[in-house]
């Protein structure tokens, strides 16, 4: 099979969309399948370019800026139609939120083709940004025609298709497949990452407001036993730099910013308990958690409501859900955590046992295929009626 992913980024650009896109390409290619993505330069610049991550091409588009979320690429549509001439591509998976997607709409060699719209996550007009509840009107009339013109869509996990205003006229034609995660190269031997004498405790993620670490360095206070290492770089380093001084909690807690994978495969394996305090939505799914479940850590996470956080940790089995922004709450469950090694052991081991059964590539692939085939017997009646 012949297929174009349509996405963002691509790694080495860090991201749960990006790490995912890149898993199901390589295992798709590795099972004998010509795959191409389509994504954007990490770097702003107006060059394009064309690479190889093994045997899957990726063409990253030039992006002279951007606005918001929004990269700002004048070339992605040239790149597409370039794309879908060399590959001859018998399905497209486009993967949104991604505005430079909507590229498809208005390419005729675009339109011939069966389309699979990866549904990641809906536009977060809950999280504060006024810029982004002030474009949607402007966004939304495209994000329905391309689910309109979808012939298959899929969801991260049932609840947040049932919770998505966006999905809701579409929910006949939507599937839900959960993202996945491989094996991790064994990490090498170096030196500790935590202070030594302190339960270590580990957050991954963009440091955007949404991901509550505000939050979590406030449950940090009164708990000296607890010290925290926070992977990840974004638009609120300054604030959560200014926080951590203003709380007293330097000694205790170290921001590393963007890490390779090295590091971040060394971090999971010297942690004691994961934690993702996300606040709303936007947290669609949680990546970081499947890397921290396969490490065999105890997740402690946010119990969002509409979100697919709670199918993936399984409250009391996996780890420990907890309300959102509570500060109060995410301290007594971390510190309970920090005080029984046993019932970490427990959760760990639940967790990457559910890592193992239900989000390795191989079951999500195939999962996919099927949707694949759904998505061009669709696009095959719907030219004949035509």
């Amino acid at each position: 099979m012949r297929v174009l992913h349509l996405g963002k980024f691509y790694p080495p650009a860090p991201g749960g969309i990006e790490t995912f896109t890149a898993i199901l390409a390589r295992e798709q290619a590795q099972a004998g399948d010509t795959v191409e993505v389509l994504a954007h330069s990490a770097a702003p610049g107006w060059r394009s370019r064309r690479r190889m991550d093994g045997a899957v091409g990726i063409v990253e588009a030039g992006r002279p800026g951007q606005l918001a979320y929004a990269p700002l690429s004048p070339a992605f549509p040239l790149q597409l139609q370039r794309c879908i001439a060399r590959v001859r591509p018998d399905l497209l998976h486009i993967h949104v939120p991604n505005t430079s997607a909507f590229a498809a709409l208005l390419l005729p060699a675009a339109r011939r083709l069966p389309w699979v719209v990866h549904w990641h996550a809906d536009i977060p007009l809950d999280s504060g940004s006024r810029l982004l509840r002030a474009a949607y009107p402007f966004y939304r009339p495209w994000e329905q025609a391309l689910l309109r013109r979808a012939d298959r869509i899929i969801a991260t996990s049932a609840a947040y298709r049932d919770a998505s205003p966006a999905l809701a006229r579409w929910r006949d034609r939507t599937v839900v497949v959960p993202l996945a995660l491989g094996e991790a190269e064994a990490p090498a031997v170096t030196a500790p990452l935590w202070p030594a004498g302190k339960r270590r405790l580990l957050a991954v993620g963009r440091l955007s407001h949404y991901k509550g670490f505000e939050v979590l360095l406030d449950s940090l206070v009164g708990q000296p036993d607890l010290a925290l290492l926070l992977i990840g770089g974004g638009e609120r380093e300054a604030a959560l730099r200014e926080q951590v001084r203003r709380l007293g909690l330097d000694e205790r807690v170290q921001l590393a910013g963007q890490v390779d994978d090295a590091c971040l495969q060394q971090a999971y394996a010297q942690a004691e308990i994961f934690c993702l305090p996300s606040l709303d939505r936007a947290e669609a799914f949680g990546m970081v958690l499947l890397e921290a479940m396969r490490a065999g850590l105890p997740c402690v996470a946010s119990a969002i409501a509409g979100s697919g956080v709670g199918e993936v940790v399984r409250d009391g089995e996996t780890g420990v859900l907890v309300a959102p922004g509570d500060a109060g709450a995410l301290s007594a469950v971390l510190a309970a955590l920090a005080a029984d090694a046993g019932r970490c052991r427990r959760y760990g081991e639940a967790g990457r046992q559910r890592w193992q059964q239900a989000y390795r590539p191989a079951a999500v692939m195939a999962a996919t295929r099927q949707v694949y085939a759904a998505a061009q017997a669709a696009r095959a009646a719907a030219t004949r009626r035509d």
